[in-house]
């Protein structure tokens, strides 16, 4: 289960979505997370699903390899959904003890799904298709006017590529060490929640103790090679906007545009609907 959690991961493939600029891919998973949550209509959500479902063609990333990813956050899917289906206002469908399922609370846990969905698989896509080191590259490019201000943007951008190295090697640890626990005759697989949260306490022990070596390693070797942060430093391959890039912005303004075209025009499509399945249920 370990193996499948797919952030932070690189999926190495040859596909324009890869050689995109880093800085080009970064400003578009943002742009892209903000329409998440600027509309909510379903001609926008329909747009969203369809911008997404075009990256992921065009990065070579298998979708079934994306999907084994969403089981990590199934919990969290669930339990959202549960939430705004008993806890959200409106015109009541069914009540029973204290808990109430409305029309609008469907709507909300449908379109809350898919937006929660829509967001983890379009940041795993930046992910999955660029390496850690461009991602430093890209962040650091990206946040270097805040230098003005005195912030230290070479290192932030240094400690966020860190933790995505670190991110798969912890996971590999970890599964190393759930074998070793199960092959001493530890139950990882009972069903009582205590049981299982009691038998991670000898998982989450050598788990810190590996980090914090694998941490005082790594600051060695830094000092070892005389690390000193971003002043003064070069680079091995300059970032150089290519024809592709200016093609990537082109497309991705017109998504942006097409989802505020249509959530300006199409906003009362979401009452519509409510009202519909109110007189269906009737």
């Amino acid at each position: 289960m370990l193996r499948d959690i797919t952030l932070g991961q690189y999926y190495r493939a040859d596909s324009v979505i890869h050689r995109l600029d880093p800085r080009v891919k970064i400003a578009g998973t943002l742009a892209y997370m903000i329409s998440l949550f600027v509309f909510n209509n379903l001609i926008c959500y329909a747009l969203a699903i369809v911008f997404l479902g075009t990256i992921i063609g065009l990065s070579k990333v298998p979708v079934k390899f994306m999907l084994r990813g969403m089981q990590s956050v199934v919990f969290l899917l669930i339990i959202t959904v549960i939430y705004n289906v008993f806890l959200s206002s409106g015109t009541t469908i069914v009540k029973f003890w204290v808990f109430t399922i409305t029309y609008e609370g469907i709507i909300n846990a449908v379109f809350m799904f898919f937006r929660l969905m829509l967001l983890i698989m379009g940041s795993s896509v930046m992910t999955l298709t660029t390496t850690p080191n461009q991602l430093t590259d890209g962040l650091e490019s990206l946040m270097r006017p805040l230098k003005i201000f005195k912030v230290p943007v070479h290192e932030m951008a240094m400690m966020m590529s860190i933790a995505l190295r670190f991110i798969p090697i912890l996971m590999e640890e970890t599964d190393k060490i759930m074998k070793a626990q199960i092959a001493r005759g530890a139950d990882m697989e009972n069903k009582n929640l205590f049981i299982r949260v009691k038998n991670l306490i000898p998982i989450l022990v050598p788990l810190f103790i590996s980090a914090f070596r694998r941490a005082g390693d790594l600051a060695l070797a830094m000092e070892a090679r005389c690390y000193h942060g971003g002043e003064g430093r070069t680079r091995m391959r300059v970032m150089k906007l290519a024809v592709r890039d200016a093609v990537a912005i082109v497309f991705l303004t017109f998504y942006l545009g097409t989802v505020i075209f249509s959530g300006i025009y199409f906003k009362d499509l979401t009452e519509m609907l409510v009202y519909l399945l109110q007189k269906w249920w009737t």
